[in-house]
C-alpha cells in the first residue's frame, strides 16, 4: 500500500496535479486566503466559512443587542458564514470613546458611526481604514454586484475610493418609485388631545393655548406632573427637535435663489423659538426635557406623560406599543405641528442616498479578506433577507406566494419589539448595513399603532440628499470653524428657551448672530455650497 502511494505521489508531481487545490489557494494558505481567484458572480464568502470573530464598534451607547446571545438570526448567519461578531458599544460618551481608539490606532475590524461624525474624516484621513474598493478588487469582485452604484458614487472621495458604506439610503429616485415615509412627526397624546376638543396648534397662539389647557386639564397622569411639551435630548450640539425637525415643519428652504441660506437665521424660525421660550416661562416646558436622556424620555413616553412630542416616530415603537396594550386611547397620534406664518404645509426629511450611518473596515483586522466577503454577503438580497427574516420554517415561511415572517414572529413584533430582537433577532435588530429599499419586499403591512403615524407623514416626506455630507473635515480650519459654530448651538438654544424675557432672548439672539459671523459662517457656506453644487450633480438635479 505505501508503495502505491508512493508511486501515486511522485506521479502527481511529475504531472503537476493540484490534488489539494480545493483546500489550498495559489499562495498554500487556506481555501480563504488572499488569493483566490474569485469572479464578479460568484459569492467570494462561499470560498472560506471556516469560523472567524470579528469586533464590530457601533458608535451608539444605546444599541441594546449581542451576537449570538440566542436570538436565531445571528446563530443562523453564523453557522452559514463562520462569523461570529464582538459588538463593541460605548457605555457613555461616544466621542470620548472613538477618539480614544483612533489616537491609539486601536480601531475594531468594522466600525459602524453616523455618516456626519468627524471622525470619519479622522480614519480616512489617518490611513487607519481600507478603501473598500480596493478590497473588494484584490479579494470579492462580488462586492461590485451587491454595492449599489448610486451609494458608491456619493461616498466615493476626490482621491476616487470608497472608505465607507452606508445603511438606510435612498436616491432621490426612490422617491418617485415608492411611498417614502418621513421619521419626523408632531405628535400628541390621543385621549388628552380629543378631550381638549383637537386643538389647532399651527401657530404659535394655537400651540401655546392647547398647552395650558392639557396642563390645565390633566395636571397629572400615571401619579406624576404632565409634560405638556417634549423632544430630543439636548446635547452638546443642541437637540434634534429644534434643529432639523423643527425648521422643516416650518417649510423651511435650505436655499433662496440658488445660494444656501443659515436657517438658523431665518425669521420663521426665530418666531417659533420665541414661542417655545413663553412656553417654557409658563412651565409648559419643564426642566425634564432639558436634562433627561433618551432612556428617562422613553420611561416617561411609556407612561404617556407627555401631552406633546416633536420626535422620531421610530424612536418609541416600543413605548407606544405599552400604552396601545395599556390603553389604545392613551397612545400618541401624529397631526399638524408648528407651521410657518403663510401655513405651508411640512417639508418633512426621508432618508438621503447618504443614508444614516456608514460602516467602515479597520486596517487593523487581520483577514481583511473575510472581512470584505462579510460585508458583501451583508449587501447581498441573500444577506439582506437572512437579516431581515431570519431562519425558514423559524421565523418566516412563504405564505401567499410571499416570503415573510411567521405569524407568531409578526405577532412578537408588532406587540413586544424587545423580545423580538431577543428571540428572532430579525428585521431591524442588526440594522448596520440594512437596504430599507429591499426590504420592501419582505416588509408586513404596518398595522396600529405604527400604521396611522406612517402615513401621516407621506405627503409631506421630500428628499434633502442634495444637503448631506457637505461638512468640511475635521481638524482643517473650515472643520474647526464648522465645530465651533456647531458647539456654540448646542450653548444658545437652551439659553434662548430659558431666557427670562423677550428682551434677554433678543440679546441672545443677536450675541448667536454676531458670534457665528465672527467664527467664520461665511467662508464656511461658500464651502458647503461647493459641496452642494457637486451633489446636485451626482444626483443629476443640475
Amino acid at each position: 500500500m505505501n508503495r502505491i502511494v508512493n508511486i501515486i505521489l511522485v506521479f502527481a508531481l511529475v504531472m503537476g496535479m493540484p490534488l489539494f487545490a480545493e483546500g489550498q489557494a495559489e499562495d498554500g494558505g487556506s481555501a480563504g486566503g488572499s488569493n483566490v481567484e474569485l469572479s464578479a458572480d460568484q459569492p467570494g464568502w462561499k470560498v472560506d466559512t471556516s469560523p472567524i470573530t470579528f469586533d464590530w464598534y457601533i458608535h451608539f451607547s444605546w444599541f441594546p443587542s449581542q451576537w449570538g446571545e440566542g436570538d436565531a438570526v445571528s446563530r443562523y448567519v453564523t453557522e452559514k458564514t463562520g462569523v461570529d461578531i464582538n459588538f463593541i458599544v460605548p457605555a457613555g460618551n461616544e466621542a470620548e470613546k472613538l477618539n480614544t481608539l483612533i489616537a491609539g490606532d486601536q480601531l475594531p475590524d468594522f466600525i459602524t458611526l453616523g455618516w456626519w461624525e468627524g471622525q470619519v474624516n479622522d480614519m480616512i484621513d489617518g490611513d487607519l481604514v481600507y478603501a473598500l474598493d480596493e478590497l473588494a478588487e484584490q479579494y470579492d469582485p462580488y462586492f461590485f454586484e451587491v454595492a449599489v452604484d448610486e451609494r458608491l458614487g456619493w461616498y466615493t472621495r476626490d482621491d476616487g475610493h470608497v472608505y465607507g458604506y452606508p445603511n438606510a439610503s435612498f436616491s432621490p429616485s426612490d422617491y418617485d418609485k415608492y411611498d417614502l415615509p418621513s421619521n419626523q412627526t408632531f405628535l400628541v397624546r390621543k385621549d388628552m388631545y380629543e378631550a381638549l376638543g383637537e386643538p389647532e396648534m399651527r401657530t404659535p397662539e394655537g400651540y401655546l393655548d392647547a398647552l395650558r389647557r392639557a396642563k390645565e386639564m390633566f395636571p397629572e397622569t400615571s401619579g406624576q406632573p404632565l409634560i405638556p411639551f417634549g423632544m430630543h435630548e439636548f446635547g452638546d450640539s443642541g437637540n434634534y427637535s429644534l434643529e432639523a425637525y423643527l425648521q422643516n415643519f416650518l417649510a423651511i428652504p435650505y436655499e433662496e435663489n440658488g445660494q444656501l441660506i443659515d436657517r438658523f437665521a431665518h425669521p420663521e424660525y426665530k418666531r417659533w423659538l420665541l414661542t417655545l421660550r413663553q412656553a417654557r416661562e409658563e412651565g409648559l416646558i419643564t426642566t425634564d426635557v432639558f436634562v433627561d436622556k433618551r432612556a428617562q424620555m422613553e420611561e416617561k413616553i411609556a407612561q404617556g406623560r407627555y401631552f406633546s412630542m416633536l420626535y422620531q416616530r421610530t424612536d418609541f415603537a416600543g413605548q407606544q406599543q405599552i400604552l396601545f396594550e395599556n390603553d389604545p386611547d392613551s397612545i400618541y397620534i401624529a397631526v399638524d405641528g408648528p407651521a410657518n406664518s403663510d401655513m405651508d404645509d411640512p417639508r418633512l426629511a426621508g432618508q438621503g442616498v447618504a443614508g444614516w450611518t456608514i460602516t467602515l473596515i479597520s486596517k487593523n483586522v487581520e483577514d481583511p479578506a473575510r472581512a470584505i466577503r462579510f460585508m458583501s454577503y451583508m449587501l447581498s438580497e441573500e444577506g439582506q433577507k437572512d437579516f431581515y427574516l431570519g431562519v425558514e420554517g423559524v421565523t418566516w415561511e412563504n405564505r401567499d406566494g410571499k416570503d415573510q415572517l411567521t405569524p407568531e414572529a409578526l405577532e412578537m413584533l408588532q406587540t413586544d419589539r424587545g423580545q423580538f430582537d431577543k428571540v428572532h433577532g430579525a428585521v431591524t435588530t442588526y440594522w448596520m448595513l440594512m437596504d430599507n429599499a429591499m426590504f420592501a419586499q419582505w416588509e408586513p403591512e404596518p398595522v396600529s399603532p405604527g400604521k396611522e403615524l406612517v402615513e401621516w407623514t407621506l405627503p409631506y416626506t421630500v428628499s434633502y440628499a442634495a444637503y448631506d455630507n457637505i461638512a468640511p473635515p475635521a481638524g482643517t480650519e473650515l472643520g474647526i470653524i464648522s465645530s465651533k459654530i456647531v458647539e456654540l448651538r448646542g450653548k444658545m438654544l437652551p439659553a434662548l428657551l430659558n431666557a427670562e424675557s423677550e428682551a434677554e432672548f433678543e440679546e441672545i439672539w443677536d450675541s448667536w448672530i454676531e458670534r457665528k459671523e465672527e467664527l467664520g459662517l461665511e467662508e464656511l457656506m461658500e464651502y458647503q455650497q461647493t459641496k452642494v453644487d457637486v451633489n446636485k450633480t451626482k444626483l443629476g438635479l443640475n
